[in-house]
């Protein structure tokens, strides 16, 4: 079996969000009241503006975490377990009703928002290349 080696592609935003786009397994990072972090898996997209969106609920933790420290961390993950992901951080929102997106109302869900900042590279597991 031939080796895997790792990468670690250094990217611009416009391929940062094309990276994202159609991947939806991600796991989101919130900071709870005493700074330690509260990791949540989520479903998730990127909008027209270029923000990694989740849909929440206004009660669960991360959104409760977000309102109080307006930052987040999101590990965006492939389909394949040990394909390619990407960490990004940035500035966080809760969006409530009636200003979430249309197609959560019906089910009483607020929208949580992250604005990339930064991000690490898109990055795959494997060996060292060296």
């Amino acid at each position: 079996m031939a080796r895997k080696f790792a990468t670690a592609d250094v990217v611009g935003l416009p391929a940062l969000l094309d990276f994202i786009r159609p991947r939806h397994r991600m796991v989101l990072t919130t900071f709870r009241s005493d700074g330690s972090p509260q990791s949540s898996p989520v479903s998730g997209g990127v909008d027209d503006a270029g923000h990694i969106v989740i849909a929440s609920y206004p009660r669960r933790a991360k959104s409760a975490n977000i309102r109080r420290t307006p930052r987040a961390s999101v590990m965006v993950l492939s389909d394949e377990f040990n394909d390619a992901y990407v960490q990004v951080d940035g500035d966080a929102e809760v969006i409530d009703l009636p200003d979430a997106v249309e197609a959560l109302v019906d089910q009483g869900k607020c929208l949580i928002r992250v604005t990339p900042r930064r991000w690490g590279p898109v990055a795959t597991g494997g060996f060292p290349p060296q």
